[in-house]
């Protein structure tokens, strides 16, 4: 595994859960567009990995008459709203475990959450040191193959790997033309035959010996 010159994260599922969080969001954003409607962490969780824009359509039937861009800004600006108040769960052995792949390789992350997701994350937790850059589909409206294949091309990446938990992370990470490594502790299952950590700890052991 040392062959790699650094390594991109996905963020919910792979480095901590914020689902809990991430509903009441919805709810919030939902009650100020006068829509009766609340979201469970189950139905999250199976979206898990997709942009917003498909979450909602897949919370909300397409017949169902709402505004859709107006509502996308109303989470938007509850996300940047909530979140830093809310944050999420680290998953064990992240904290220590970032610090260590720190020292020997890169660390970015790529995600298709909202704009300001991986800032409020990184603000929350206390791993801004640690990752030297970062995008998400919300800041861009790109595709995390296409958002992967930017953070590598410009930091000069030579051989990243992406880490991440759903079968969506996997085939957008081959289509980047990365290695994938599955987070088998997230939310998602991925072809057998792929590389898999059951734990971040032991994600840890596989990259640093």
């Amino acid at each position: 595994m040392n062959r790699y010159d650094s390594l991109i994260f996905d963020m919910d599922g792979t480095l901590w859960d914020a689902v809990d969080s991430y509903a009441r969001v919805w709810d919030i954003s939902f009650a100020r567009m006068g829509i009766d409607a609340t979201v469970s962490r189950e139905q999250l969780v199976g979206c898990m990995g997709m942009r917003l824009s498909d979450i909602l359509d897949t919370l909300v039937d397409p017949a169902v008459e709402i505004d859709r861009a107006r509502f996308l800004d109303i989470l938007a600006e509850e996300e940047a709203r909530q979140m830093p108040r809310l944050g999420g769960r680290l998953y064990p052995g992240v904290a220590d475990g970032i610090a260590a792949l720190a020292r020997r390789y890169r660390l970015f992350m790529v995600s298709n959450c909202a704009a300001c997701g991986i800032s409020n994350f990184l603000a929350y937790t206390g791993l801004t040191s640690y990752i030297d850059d970062h995008i998400s589909n919300g800041e861009n409206g790109l595709d995390k193959a296409e958002n992967i294949r930017l953070i590598a091309t410009r930091n000069g990446l030579t051989n990243p790997v992406y880490i991440g938990d759903t079968a969506g992370d996997a085939a957008h990470s081959h289509a980047a033309g990365v290695d994938f490594i599955h987070a088998a502790w997230g939310f998602g299952a991925v072809d057998p035959s792929a590389a898999s950590a059951a734990s971040f700890n032991d994600l840890v052991k596989m990259l640093t010996t």
